[in-house]
């Protein structure tokens, strides 16, 4: 058990883009231009995010909610989850200098 712990922990953050991509392009077959057509959003939008070059917004994550018939939710929280992965190891050291103010 102890071992399929570190496989977890040494994995990079999970973008949104790479869930977007495996988990509902690839095998619903859907081309980034057919995604943004039905979203009515630029087509370069959904390939950069299909790209890892950007997040999700909540506009878009709602409509991908609706369009996937998942929560507009679901997205933004692999949005937030990507951020707090990505950002902590950069400010770990400043985060350890604040005091909470609650006990």
């Amino acid at each position: 058990m102890t071992d399929e712990l570190e496989i977890v922990e040494t994995l990079p953050p999970l973008h949104p883009g790479e869930v977007l991509r495996e988990e509902f392009m690839k095998p619903l077959g859907l081309s980034a231009g057919a995604v943004a057509k039905a979203l009515k959003l630029p087509r370069t939008r959904i390939e950069r995010i299909v790209r890892e070059e950007i997040g999700i917004s909540t506009d878009t994550a709602l409509r991908l909610g609706r369009l996937f018939n998942v929560s507009s939710q679901f997205w933004l929280n692999l949005q937030t989850r990507f951020e707090i992965e990505t950002l902590l190891p950069e400010i770990s050291r400043e985060l350890e200098e604040i005091r909470p103010i609650a006990p």
